[in-house]
């Protein structure tokens, strides 16, 4: 390659280069690799302090960093070498490495970079969203007490996921720790999960750190909400296993942070009470057989909205729709939900100007849900949901 034409390309070449290097750096993991002395300090002050600060460090030719993977040390080569990375360089499995190698090597540029660019993944990306495993990294690496914008960002997305479709082993203990540290009396904060779900998912995770046969256990005795709101609940034989006292010291740092006041109201969630809703309803009955459309737009997104159907008996209009067998959701976060029974992933997320066409077939008993943004063909109960 010709050089000369592009500073940028040319300061790629020594990027991890043994050849152009005089130092090296040895990672958390182990991996060794290559940086100039020269670049690296003149790009970052605490490289600054640590290489040319007159002591040993200042004349050795290797340095350690005992915190820093090697995945988000190549991000700051890449950043402190080029001035910018590209955006194909971050992804789910080095975007918590990056963001704290960039506080710990304190590049404000890039942690807003590296901020940005999750939050497009999320509003653009709903088929795959991976906010609960990247929480459980997050806090493995800083403590509860720092004020983090990324783990603040985390939580948020987190805490609109209802937990029970979060799978068990996507979000650890000390994930939800922070989760329910951060959420934990403050009303403010949007949460998707009643109390109770917070308790059962909190003491079946704490079990299967514990015991396969615990975390089996439990899974059969606490039934999920919609099971214990049946006419006729679900019998269940109490049961003792060996390993309960190991399970309940693994859910003790979760106790303190589970408002069991709330756990007496089903449907009472944290952080719900100052919410604020707009409702828009139906002044007309639809017939038995027909065929009828009509159009929903989001002037303007906002925390969370839903648009949906319901039927003309045995519905409840003081509770939510989505966990009523005769009412069918779709949430603003890509969700599709009835009965209590909730489809991550399931259409693109809501945005400003956002327009929902209703399509309600009478006549069938499936109809087909598409999203023109992203071409996916789905299925409802006799319910069309095109979203532009």
């Amino acid at each position: 390659m010709t050089r000369g034409y592009s500073l940028e390309k040319d300061l790629n070449l020594l990027i991890n280069n043994p050849k152009y290097s005089d130092i090296e750096i040895l990672c958390e993991d182990e991996k060794k690799l290559y940086g100039c002395r020269a670049i690296l300090a003149a790009r970052s002050e605490v490289f600054d302090r640590l290489l040319y600060n007159g002591m040993k460090e200042s004349y050795e030719t290797k340095i350690y960093f005992p915190k820093i993977n090697s995945v988000g040390m190549k991000i700051i080569l890449e950043y402190t070498y080029t001035g910018s990375i590209k955006i194909e360089s971050l992804k789910k499995d080095n975007i918590i490495e990056a963001f704290y190698a960039a506080d710990y090597f304190q590049l404000p540029d890039l942690q807003d970079f590296i901020m940005k660019t999750f939050k497009n993944t999320l509003e653009k990306n709903c088929d795959e969203n991976y906010s609960p495993e990247l929480l459980s990294k997050l806090a493995e690496k800083i403590p509860l007490t720092e004020d983090n914008i990324l783990l603040n960002l985390l939580v948020e997305a987190v805490a609109i996921i209802p937990l029970n479709t979060i799978e068990f082993g996507r979000l650890s203990i000390t994930g939800l720790k922070y989760l329910l540290s951060c959420t934990h009396e403050k009303e403010e904060t949007p949460f998707a999960t009643p109390e109770y779900e917070v308790f059962r998912y909190g003491t079946i995770l704490a079990a299967k750190q514990v015991l396969n046969e615990a975390y089996i256990t439990l899974m059969e005795q606490l039934l999920i909400l919609e099971q214990i709101r049946q006419e006729n609940p679900v019998q269940i034989e109490n049961k003792i296993f060996v390993s309960h006292q190991k399970v309940a010291k693994e859910l003790e740092p979760l106790v303190k942070l589970i408002d069991f006041r709330r756990i007496k109201d089903l449907n009472d969630n944290r952080g719900m009470s100052n919410y604020v809703y707009d409702d828009v309803s139906a002044k007309v009955v639809l017939g038995n057989k027909g065929v009828f459309e009509w159009d929903v737009i989001i002037e303007k997104s906002c925390t969370s909205a839903a648009v949906g159907v319901c039927a003309s008996e045995n519905f409840n209009y003081e509770t939510w729709a989505g966990n009523q067998t005769t009412g069918w959701v779709l949430g603003s976060i890509g969700y599709c939900c009835n009965f209590g029974n909730y489809i991550e992933n399931y259409c693109p997320l809501f945005g400003d100007g956002t327009k929902i066409t209703v399509h309600l077939d009478m006549n069938k008993e499936l109809a087909l849900l598409q999203s023109m943004e992203q071409n996916i063909w789905k299925y409802q109960h006799g319910i069309i949901y095109s979203i532009q």
